[in-house]
């Protein structure tokens, strides 16, 4: 892997996280005489480690506790009463939605505020609702965690930039502590008549961590009654079945309603690849057929599709880049018809010397956000 490359791959915490300061002191809303007491949650140890760092830096914060997993989480807010919560979605035994409302009852002084990858707006509303003050998204952490930090503490929401257009009304305190909604981990909310596009793509260095982010983005959308899509290599699709059932989601039980959907990454290339490219209607008639039919599955109103594929790898691994990002381009027009999440994978473990920048630059250009591990 290219030294430019390696940079390009950094999370923007580490580009950006010296231009921004806490400035606490500049009026009279928030004047700490003490420490604010700080637990840090998240599986993904290298992003917490970061997370941490770029808050000790901070004078007014001190890092009291780290977790991994929710069920451990919800422990240690109990045990430890923190002033703040940083806390993922996408958290092993418990998720991180549940773990805020129980943090709510268990230790209802906590301010609660969301890092997550997931950025779908419905998701972000049901954090909010579960009463946290905050969202923002791991990729936009690096300019928006700390200003998000301190309009928490301040009593005040923080969403990120990439939700501007949104309404997100804030949220009372007695809306927030009704619980949890009796007929989904995640209840349908009203959208905006315009889909969302949601197209990431996950650069990998290895297996392990490619397997992660698709049993996160796969069993976030199982659990929320949506309907998945994976187009996957036979060895990746082998070892996603028994993460999904670790991670909570009854796979078993979605494969026999159809809501989830596995096929083999290179022959589905075979169905639409003409000379080397792919053919748009051959792929869009493929992926539209497939999308329709798991999304009639789905028994939530306003279900969405969450498609995982690994297409774009094979194409990339075989050398032939260009058309990877011609398959990219295509996957843009499908949230035009229907309401589905994208995301592609890239395992740069696979070749010697990694992914040339340019062509990395394209690639990420056709995304709405871009995440390494």
């Amino acid at each position: 892997m290219n030294e430019s490359f390696r940079y390009a791959m950094l999370l923007c915490l580490d580009s950006a996280a010296r231009l921004v300061t806490l400035e606490f002191r500049l009026d009279g809303d928030y004047l700490p005489t003490s420490p604010v007491r700080v637990f840090v949650v998240d599986d993904y140890e290298p992003f917490r480690r970061r997370v941490v760092s770029m808050l000790q830096e901070q004078p007014e914060l001190q890092i009291i506790c780290e977790a991994s997993d929710g069920s451990e989480a919800v422990q240690k807010a109990e045990e430890l009463q923190p002033d703040l919560i940083l806390l993922d979605i996408g958290l092993p035994k418990l998720n991180g939605i549940e773990v805020a409302r129980r943090i709510r009852h268990l230790s209802p002084g906590s301010k609660i505020l969301f890092v997550s990858q997931e950025s779908s707006a419905d998701l972000v509303r049901e954090a909010l609702a579960t009463g946290a003050r905050g969202y923002v998204v791991k990729t936009d952490a690096g300019r928006e965690l700390l200003p998000a930090v301190e309009a928490v503490l301040r009593g005040k929401q923080f969403v990120g930039r990439r939700f501007a257009s949104q309404d997100f009304t804030e949220i009372s305190d007695a809306e927030a502590s009704e619980g949890p909604r009796s007929k989904s981990m995640f209840a349908p909310v009203q959208r905006s008549v315009e889909i969302a596009r949601r197209h990431e793509a996950g650069f990998h260095s290895d297996d392990a961590s490619l397997l992660d982010d698709i049993t996160q983005f796969i069993g976030t959308a199982l659990r929320a009654g949506n309907a998945t899509i994976v187009l996957a290599t036979e060895p990746h699709r082998n070892s996603l079945l028994p993460r999904l059932q670790s991670y909570g989601s009854d796979t078993a039980a979605a494969i026999e309603q159809g809501r989830y959907i596995s096929l083999d990454a290179a022959d589905t290339l075979s169905t639409f690849m003409v000379n080397g490219m792919p053919d748009p209607v051959r792929f869009l008639r493929l992926l539209g057929n497939l999308i329709g039919t798991a999304a009639e599955t789905a028994k939530r109103e306003q279900a969405r599709v969450a498609f995982f594929g690994e297409c774009v790898h094979l194409l990339w691994a075989q050398g032939n880049a260009e058309a990877a990002i011609q398959v990219e381009k295509l996957i843009n027009q499908l949230p035009q018809t229907y309401d589905v999440d994208t995301l592609c994978g890239y395992s740069l473990s696979s070749l010697q010397g990694g992914m040339e920048s340019h062509i990395f630059q394209r690639i990420c250009a056709e995304h709405s956000a871009v995440h390494s591990r």
